[in-house]
């Protein structure tokens, strides 16, 4: 079947270019997604209503933990973060994972709540990283944990048994099996190729992901220089989800790079993880 589809900007472009169809139209939920501060429309769900941060995604939605896991660039310009991050939604992913190390609290909450109305209009679920505290604030589907950054098992308790906890776990197994005894819903493993966001990053080498597959009964996620040219590999090695930043949102056309992401998933045959109930 054949999608019509939309050229997105990629980050850092401007969205304010197109005319009848272009850009401009087809990001207008991730303008509608800024309106508390910028005093417009809110996304309107069924009958109408706001569809808000703590408003329930429409009927049941279960997902499962696997497929393109979208994590935020930095970006001085929310804007250009949100129209990015729509077209990445647009191309079909369903695992976005806000990660803002530089804008101040308070900044940093609006951007969730707006990332988040956006994730619910698309049937999305919003991961926060390291901040169990915003994760609970904006009602996020759950949180990623770094090492050092918090346990798993408090998290649980504090967002609900229902959350998806991810937690960091370099190139290490221990570290995996340690993380499933603390409850983690995925374990995240990298840097599998040398990364411009953590160039010092261990190595996890692919072996990683057949023995997790085989062994450990949890979703792996493959984080760290993950391309289009060298994401089948990691998918073929027992990768549930790929992590990625620069080769997602640095692409021509997001939406496209998203959906040829996506393709992937469903080009290579193997046991589907357990689903999360969002």
């Amino acid at each position: 079947m054949r999608h019509e589809r939309v050229r997105a900007p990629s980050l850092g472009e401007d969205v304010r270019q197109g005319q009848e169809g272009g850009p401009q139209r087809a990001c207008s939920a991730a303008r509608r997604a800024c309106a508390p501060s910028l005093g417009e429309d809110v996304p309107q769900g069924q009958e109408g209503r706001p569809v808000s941060a703590s408003s329930p995604l429409p009927g049941s939605r279960v997902l499962p933990l696997r497929g393109l896991y979208a994590i935020t660039p930095e970006s001085a310009d929310a804007g250009s973060l949100f129209v990015a991050v729509e077209a990445a939604l647009l191309g079909g992913c369903r695992w976005l994972q806000y990660r803002d190390k530089r804008s101040a609290p308070p900044e940093r909450r609006r951007r969730a709540e707006a990332l988040l109305s956006l994730c619910r209009a698309y049937g999305a679920a919003l991961i926060v990283n390291d901040d169990l505290e915003l994760a609970a604030a904006v009602g996020a589907a759950g949180v990623h944990l770094g090492q050092g950054d918090g346990d798993a098992a408090f998290a649980r308790r504090r967002l609900g048994s229902t959350a998806i906890v991810g937690v960091t776990c370099h190139g290490r197994y221990d570290l995996a099996l340690a993380a499933r005894a603390r409850g983690a819903d995925y374990v995240a493993f990298g840097a599998v190729f040398p990364s411009s966001t953590k160039p010092a990053a261990e190595a996890a080498p692919l072996e990683l992901f057949t023995r997790a597959r085989q062994e450990l009964g949890t979703p792996a996620c493959a984080i760290g220089g993950i391309t289009l040219d060298n994401a089948p590999a990691v998918i073929a090695a027992g990768a549930d989800l790929l992590a990625v930043i620069t080769d997602l949102f640095a692409a021509q056309d997001i939406a496209a790079r998203a959906a040829a992401y996506q393709h992937l998933f469903e080009e290579t045959a193997h046991e589907l993880p357990q689903p999360a109930t969002l």
